[in-house]
């Protein structure tokens, strides 16, 4: 099997800036036509966060509130995000077609690791047809842990993955790749923070630099193997 290419989703190839502020003012809004909110919808506390697992979202956002609303909110603030995909509100970033079809003619797999629920990636995933090129997609909802770290690590096992690399913007996605013996390609896109980046072994600007590092990603492997 040729080098694998495992993406995150948001803020990696799917546009979520476009969706996220609208989805969460909805969600907020709920929360206040019900009394259960009375401040500005924390926009800025959730892009801080951005990356983490809805759950641990809620904790941070809804600090003083009850599980059962934090469940709730999270499951009107998914649907919300949804019906924006379906409705042509997002987008995915410039070149993520082109590198996906240079991808799979070169024979290498590509595979979607995400902290993002399964509804809310299959809903990105139909409505640009990414299943012509990706192999799987594998959501955070499948793991216990809900930790990157292991989700990467059932794909490496599934697949028997040889060398790999995990591309995407949050620092979980660079200590996925580190713990499962990968290359971290961290993007510098939307909500990536610099002080996470510097641990990537690359970092890009646009996901078509991917196609210039390959080879010399897989000249490095090679030589390790070699040693």
């Amino acid at each position: 099997m040729k080098h694998a290419c495992i993406f995150d989703m948001d803020g990696t190839l799917f546009q979520t800036d476009r969706i996220l502020e609208a989805a969460l003012e909805d969600a907020f809004s709920h929360l206040r036509s019900k009394g259960l909110w009375d401040a500005a919808t924390p926009i800025g506390q959730y892009r801080a966060i951005m990356g983490v697992p809805l759950p641990k979202v809620w904790e941070t956002l809804l600090p003083e509130h009850t599980q059962m609303v934090r469940e709730e909110t999270n499951a009107y603030f998914h649907a919300r995000l949804i019906w924006n995909i379906q409705n042509g509100k997002g987008a995915l970033y410039p070149n993520a077609e082109k590198l996906f079809g240079y991808l799979k003619d070169g024979g290498n797999p590509i595979f979607i690791a995400s902290n993002g629920q399964t509804e809310y990636l299959k809903a990105i995933v139909d409505f640009y047809g990414l299943d012509q090129w990706v192999t799987e997609t594998f959501s955070i909802e499948q793991i216990p842990t809900l930790d990157k770290r292991d989700l990467v690590k059932s794909i490496v096992e599934k697949y028997s993955l040889l060398e790999g690399t995990v591309i995407g913007d949050r620092l979980s996605d660079i200590q996925a790749a580190k713990a499962n013996g990968l290359t971290a390609i961290g993007c510098r896109f939307d909500f990536a923070q610099e002080s996470e980046l510097r641990e990537a072994d690359f970092i890009i600007e646009d996901l078509q630099e991917i196609k210039g590092l390959l080879p010399a990603i897989g000249r490095n492997h090679a030589m390790n193997i070699k040693v």
